[in-house]
């Protein structure tokens, strides 16, 4: 049986925008198991932003509960969800938002050094990583001398430095042409058969038909979640 890492329970997220209440999540109730690939879809204002937020602890629900790895999140302080982003949660985000005066190794050996590891390990980790991203011979490249796979490479690399639960990718292929996006996909795929929970968010149905579970959203709840067969298209090399 697998373990559960994400349960969502009546989940709502509502903003105020003047006197207007915007009710950007309706009663999201929601399971996803370890090693899952799962894509989450839905056009603009459908809420999988939102709900991109509140499951990278990036958020906090106006009601409902949010456990993750059996711990309750959906009350936790600033502080406390800053530890969980650090420990359990690897993020990618389209922009890469690498730091563009560090080399590839000094961006991925960052979250290693709010985690309280020392250098010599720090170093070990963020090579370890960087090999399995097949850019050894560009570790000391700063993002400005790598291609945009090559920054989304690093990216990844630096998600996955502290070993985390989930991996959520936001768009990982929105600023990348088709042949790159799939050489990306492909890595993530690499990723998810080792073991990661993987969450993608995308608008590209191509991206999201390379994962094995697609949740729809629209008007702020969940339209459809569907098991999905992988359409495997590989890179021409």
């Amino acid at each position: 049986m697998s373990q559960e890492v994400i349960r969502l329970i009546d989940i709502t997220r509502h903003f105020q925008v003047g006197t207007e209440i915007v009710r950007a999540l309706q009663s999201i109730t929601l399971t996803i198991n370890n090693n899952e690939f799962v894509a989450l879809m839905g056009p603009s204002g459908s809420g999988k932003s939102t709900l991109m937020n509140l499951l990278g602890c990036l958020d906090t629900p106006t009601s409902g509960e949010y456990y993750l790895n059996s711990k309750d999140v959906s009350k936790l302080g600033d502080n406390e969800l800053a530890e969980i982003r650090n420990h359990e949660i690897g993020f990618i985000f389209q922009t890469f938002n690498l730091l563009p005066r560090s080399t590839a190794l000094e961006n991925v050996t960052l979250p290693l050094i709010y985690a309280g590891f020392n250098k010599v390990d720090r170093i070990d980790r963020a090579e370890e990583v960087l090999g399995h991203v097949q850019l050894s011979d560009r570790m000391n490249h700063k993002p400005n001398e790598l291609s945009g796979g090559q920054r989304q490479r690093v990216a990844i690399a630096r998600a996955l430095v502290n070993k985390p639960s989930i991996l959520l990718a936001d768009e990982p292929t929105g600023n990348l042409d088709s042949k790159t996006s799939l050489e990306i996909m492909e890595l993530l795929e690499e990723i998810h058969e080792a073991g990661n929970t993987i969450i993608v968010v995308t608008h590209e149905e191509d991206i999201a038909h390379r994962a094995h579970r697609i949740i729809r959203l629209i008007d702020g709840k969940i339209a459809s979640d569907e098991v999905n067969t992988p359409v495997k298209t590989t890179t021409i090399k």
